[in-house]
């Protein structure tokens, strides 16, 4: 057996006591849990970033992964009741890091990713043919997926059945479409489905289109996954949206629309058709330059971190959509007043201080 793994093996039986083994997690927004999975957040950063956010009161980090994939990194932690966190990086400061959130065009939400000779990512994350998700975050997700399973199958054999899924910004949009991967995992019987696991992004953007975020709120229905936003943070807001015809359900009534156009009498059937082919063909351009600059171009330098990526074939969408419950904090005159906007500093609403602050006042 591997040392780290025997490690964990360890700390788990430690930490491990009597009446452990039943589910101790509860579905519904938590204020005083969340605050919990906020502090484990932060440890994320360094030191200088967290020094006024407090400790965590109940877990303690028994494991920190290596970076991989595009600078991406996880914690393990564990409480003595054996309640576990996943704790997800969220971006640093370094143009690796950043590129994850570039490479932005879209991809199925169901199939492989080769990361390199020797690893093929195979993933559903959802069923719908039209579900798409965020390449770059796709890949961080995949880079982190064989140690995050390997870990949560060494808690499992000590009865650990319990898990919490975290992550701040692109830690975020990492802990959403790994939610819906150990979903599926549970599903085929690759872990049991007798875990449980409860989600909570901070800050969180926006991982995948409609359809994928229909089957994510269906899979976490019932107070199992929420994002947490500040209502002054421009990041939750993002990717940039485009929205073409494509991207409505199969029977909509515009996928037959110059049909029915070309069967109207002269003049409608050319005012109805300029007026169809303004709006039509100026999303439809500005998705392939989209899938051009944020899907090819980018992962040309994707390949120099990862020399044996295979860039996949993009789905013919961009249209982001917010998935799961949200926890609005309204950032009013008060909160302004603390943290005003400030054009030097586009971050300013988006670090966890004014979260923690908004939080604190929430109820």
């Amino acid at each position: 057996m591997k040392k780290p793994v025997l490690l964990i093996l360890l700390i788990c039986l430690f930490y491990s006591a009597p009446g452990c083994f039943g589910q101790k997690l509860k579905p519904g927004f938590n204020k005083t849990e969340f605050l919990e999975m906020l502090y484990i957040s932060a440890r994320q950063l360094d030191t200088t970033r967290y020094r006024n956010i407090p400790v965590p009161q109940k877990f303690k980090r028994i494991y920190r992964s290596p970076v991989l994939g595009l600078e991406n990194r996880w914690d393990l932690w564990l409480t003595p009741d054996s309640v576990a966190a996943i704790s997800i990086r969220g971006t640093v400061r370094n143009n690796i890091s950043w590129l994850g959130n570039f490479y932005a065009a879209m991809v199925p939400a169901k199939g492989q990713l080769q990361l390199s000779k020797d690893f093929t990512f195979t993933y559903s994350l959802a069923e719908n043919p039209q579900a798409a998700v965020h390449v770059g975050w796709l890949v961080a997700t995949a880079a982190l997926s064989r140690d995050i399973k390997a870990k949560i199958d060494s808690c499992v054999r000590l009865g650990v059945k319990d898990f919490y899924i975290v992550g701040h910004s692109q830690g975020g949009a990492i802990a959403y479409l790994l939610t819906s991967y150990v979903k599926s995992l549970q599903k085929n019987g690759s872990i049991s489905p007798n875990l449980q696991f409860k989600t909570y992004c901070i800050a969180a953007p926006k991982p995948g289109n409609l359809f994928y975020a229909y089957e994510y709120e269906a899979a976490t229905a019932n107070g199992w996954a929420y994002n947490i936003v500040n209502s002054a943070d421009w990041v939750p807001e993002t990717p940039v949206t485009i929205q073409t015809l494509n991207d409505f359900s199969p029977n909509n009534p515009f996928k037959n629309a110059p049909g029915i156009i070309k069967r109207q009498k002269f003049p409608r059937n050319i005012l109805f058709s300029f007026g169809f082919n303004q709006l039509d063909k100026p999303t439809k351009k500005a998705l392939r330059k989209y899938q051009k600059y944020l899907g090819g171009f980018a992962a040309k330098f994707v390949k120099k971190q990862l020399p044996e990526f295979v860039p996949p074939v993009y789905a013919n969408t961009s249209n982001y959509a917010r998935a799961g419950n949200f926890i609005v904090l309204l950032a009013d005159e008060e909160y302004r007043k603390i943290y005003p906007n400030d054009e030097e500093n586009v971050f300013a609403h988006h670090l966890l201080a004014p979260y923690l602050y908004l939080i604190r006042k929430w109820k």
